[in-house]
């Protein structure tokens, strides 16, 4: 039987963490340095055939992984040296000992000559820049594997420190980091391969709340066999009378995703809205008419609005206590003023709404997400290729399933909608965000380039099959 998904992310001081109650449970450092480096060796060999191949090696835990992996490549007959950055202390100085191959200068010109260099310098936990020094013999590598993350690059931010060079293979262990997932990191690992080395899941910390994104987070609602529409929600989407397209896109994905009524409150443009899906209902009647309808529980606002309308519209919603997915012009209206959004289920600003209304998130995204969620008591998805969905509580998700071609005009607009329909069938905000961002993200793998907006909506369904397939493998 397969085993579940590791979804944890786990910082480097989560992974220090984990490594010492590991030792306690009675893994010693040494076994572990010694499966590490295995299993480096192992997919170096499963990926490539031999070549000249350098491992550059720091003084610490990462080098001596270094050490080890370099002694099993040497034992499969590859040609392997070694360069160090410094002399190895504590437990690497054991696996150091260990090697008998040789040596050369830690400089430019030896990363040159290799046809391969294992980056075994300093991994995840380095919390400075990266020095001049080691960053030019990482610059002159070719071709580069990295041992836990390429040295520079952040493992809890995936922000690069100073330099981080990229690599072909990353191979990391017991649980990846959010450095894994979010960018600029992603791009940077090249391949990524979390390697059982045989740490039990016992070791782990306590109270982890970060995330990657998966249908085990999250499973998708199951339509009750005596259900009917009603039953399965009402979301409200409000209309704007200029740019009719986005709200009719949310509208369409709302459908998609299960709700069992749509209206678009057309606010003026009824005549707009009803020539285009025969399946949404078009209402034309003012805000305050509709909210006295308690089973309208979902509302989309923002979408093609426009500022005016999302101004008067927004501030009676929350008021009104429904559950309202907040994004585009919406978000907008609350620029410097976070507290207006306080109430909301979820927000869902690019980078640039995030800056206007929150402030520049910075280098650590995962906190800005988290701060900006506990300070309106909201999900909040920060949208971009490696989304992130952020609870009030701390939990946090890394989304990785999106591809470059989902950066189209309409595509948040279909996302909010996604995210509506699935808080209409019961889910609770984070895991509908979560889920949303998922089955967006591999509705678009599924079209491939030359996608648009439109494409996405019919897509979904199969989605959520994968979705299921994946929670019943």
């Amino acid at each position: 039987m397969p085993s579940p998904p590791r979804l944890e992310l786990l910082t480097p001081d989560e992974t220090a963490l984990a490594d010492r109650a590991a030792v306690a449970l009675g893994w010693p450092v040494a076994w572990l340095m010694e499966a590490a480096g295995r299993a480096v060796a192992r997919a170096v060999r499963a990926r490539h055939r031999p070549c000249r191949t350098l491992v550059l090696c720091g003084p610490g835990n990462n080098g001596g992984d270094g050490y080890v992996a370099a002694r099993h490549l040497a034992e499969a007959g590859w040609p392997v040296w070694v360069a160090a950055l410094a002399p190895p202390r504590g437990d690497a100085l054991a696996a150091a000992e260990r090697w008998h191959g040789p040596t050369s200068p830690f400089t430019p010109e030896t990363a040159a000559r290799a046809e391969l260099v294992i980056d075994a310098v300093f991994g995840a936990g380095l919390v400075r820049d990266l020095e001049e020094a080691p960053a030019a013999v990482l610059r002159a590598a070719r071709r580069l594997v990295a041992v836990d993350v390429p040295s520079g690059l952040d493992g809890a931010t995936g922000a690069v420190r100073g330099f981080a060079p990229p690599a072909v293979l990353t191979v990391t262990f017991f649980r990846l980091k959010p450095g894994h997932l979010l960018l600029p990191g992603r791009s940077l690992c090249g391949e990524t391969v979390l390697a059982d080395i045989g740490l039990p899941d016992a070791a782990l910390p306590a109270g982890i709340r970060t995330f990657r994104n998966h249908p085990s987070l999250w499973p998708l609602p199951v339509p009750d066999p005596a259900g009917h529409k009603y039953s399965r929600g009402h979301v409200t989407v409000l209309g704007g009378a200029a740019m009719t397209g986005a709200a009719r896109l949310a509208a369409v994905a709302a459908r998609r995703a299960g709700a069992g009524m749509v209206t678009i409150a057309a606010g003026g443009a009824g005549a707009v809205y009803r020539a285009a899906e025969a399946g949404t209902i078009v209402d034309d009647r003012p805000l305050a008419a509709l909210l006295a309808d308690d089973r309208r529980r979902v509302w989309v606002c923002g979408p093609g609005l426009g500022a005016a309308a999302a101004a008067a519209a927004l501030p009676a919603l929350l008021a009104a206590g429904r559950q309202v997915v907040v994004d585009a012009d919406a978000l907008t209206i609350c620029a410097g003023a976070p507290v207006r959004l306080s109430g909301a289920a979820v927000l869902t600003p690019h980078a640039g709404e995030f800056a206007r209304v929150f402030g520049a998130p910075g280098a650590d995204r995962l906190a800005a997400a988290r701060a900006a969620a506990a300070r309106t008591g909201s999900v909040v998805l920060l949208k971009g290729p490696d989304t992130i969905v952020a609870a009030p509580d701390g939990r946090a998700a890394v989304n990785d399933s999106a591809p470059p071609w989902l950066a189209t005009a309409g595509a948040g607009d279909v996302l909010a909608g996604l995210i509506a329909g699935l808080l209409a069938q019961g889910m609770a905000p984070w895991e509908a965000a979560c889920a949303a961002a998922w089955l967006h993200g591999v509705a678009a793998t599924r079209f491939g380039p030359g996608l648009v907006a439109e494409d996405l909506p019919p897509l979904l369904p199969l989605a959520a099959e994968q979705a299921w397939r994946l929670l019943a493998s």
